[in-house]
């Protein structure tokens, strides 16, 4: 069993790739990240950028949904109720 925290199977190194989207944050949003990019250059020696920060999010998030199911972290946070 894996940790939701750990290296996952589906983030792709730095490469070019074949599909796009569009995601709209917020400036908090944009900012935390940013702060976790240079954080990981800084603090880990992990020099990335930031669309492999959140290619990296997304591989552990979709990760824990196929592991977890309901008890996800993304189903707890994205329920209507707010129940987490």
């Amino acid at each position: 069993m894996t940790h939701p925290l750990d290296p996952v199977p589906g983030g792709t190194p730095r490469q070019k790739h074949s599909s796009k989207i569009t995601v709209y944050v917020s400036d908090a949003e944009l900012l935390a990240l940013e702060q976790a990019r240079i954080d990981l250059r800084a603090g880990y020696g992990v020099a990335v950028d930031r669309g492999r920060v959140v290619r990296e999010a997304v591989a552990v998030v979709l990760a824990d949904l196929a592991e977890h199911g309901a008890d996800s972290v993304l189903v707890r946070r994205l329920r209507p109720d707010g129940t987490q």
